[in-house]
């Protein structure tokens, strides 16, 4: 199984999951021809995509999806509650929509040769969703989870044994606190139903760390309240604090770029 973020950041969201056999993008928050650009550095096309999974209706992870269904018939899943949402939205304006398929939180399906997990998260959106994605055994599995107020056993139990994680890192607390952004837009990122800061992200992390995970990438990082330098430190100081046997040097642990497409690994 391969995994490589094409973009990831609070201006526009795309994961590339795949085999040799089924292809995937998690969220189209890009342009059709960035997507485009990121699919060739591993000799794909959006035509060899099997199916786009959205995690929620918000324009940084279904911004480009109007455009790359109207020239690629690719089906879409999304929880119902997120298909009906985006299907209002200007994005989806003159697209098929036969193409989008709503599914629901924890009742898996299979795409292919990959069997797709959904699991609700905490935001304000209409039923977002993170993903665990596995071959049909089992054997290998990765996760995208970002957007998330909070945490509980729930997203832990579904973060677990995994063999690479895509993690939110979105904001540093005290930069977010003294930036500009207005009053009600600072409460609603540090809300329940906002977005995980570096030291959450962390805390999260401790409680997911395996023999098994040999990748962890920091995602979703805010342009304005966050640096990447910042959020991958933050990061490893609440793992290395923590009473975990693990320690930060025990993994790979990198920040997905938001301009940027990452190496692609393999697991």
């Amino acid at each position: 199984m391969r995994m490589m973020s094409i973009a990831s950041g609070s201006s526009g969201n795309c994961i590339y999951v795949g085999d040799d056999n089924t292809h995937l993008l998690i969220d189209t928050g890009i342009s059709k021809k960035r997507i485009e650009e990121g699919l060739n550095t591993i000799g794909l096309t959006l035509s060899d995509m099997s199916g786009i999974l959205v995690t929620h209706e918000h324009s940084d992870h279904i911004g480009g999806l109007g455009v790359v269904l109207r020239k690629h018939h690719i089906p879409v899943y999304g929880t119902n509650g997120t298909i009906e949402e985006a299907a209002k939205t200007k994005y989806l304006d003159k697209v098929d929509m036969s193409l989008l398929n709503g599914v629901y939180a924890d009742e898996d399906y299979e795409i292919g040769s990959l069997k797709i997990h959904p699991f609700s998260i905490s935001h304000d959106a209409a039923e977002p969703c993170g993903y665990r994605i596995s071959n049909v055994d089992g054997s290998k599995a990765v996760a995208i989870a970002t957007d998330m107020g909070h945490y509980n056993d729930y997203i832990v139990d579904n973060l677990k044994d995994l063999d690479a994680v895509l993690l939110e890192a979105n904001h540093d607390i005290k930069m977010l606190q003294v930036g500009s952004y207005p009053y009600y837009l600072k409460q609603r990122i540090l809300s329940n139903h906002g977005h995980l800061c570096n030291e959450m992200s962390g805390r999260l992390l401790d409680e997911i760390l395996s023999d098994r995970l040999k990748k962890i990438y920091l995602g979703h990082l805010s342009k304005e309240n966050n640096y990447p330098e910042l959020a991958y430190a933050s990061v490893r100081a609440e793992i290395n604090l923590s009473d975990s046997p693990y320690k930060a040097d025990d993994f790979d642990i990198e920040v997905a770029w938001r301009d940027r497409v990452m190496e692609c690994i393999a697991v």
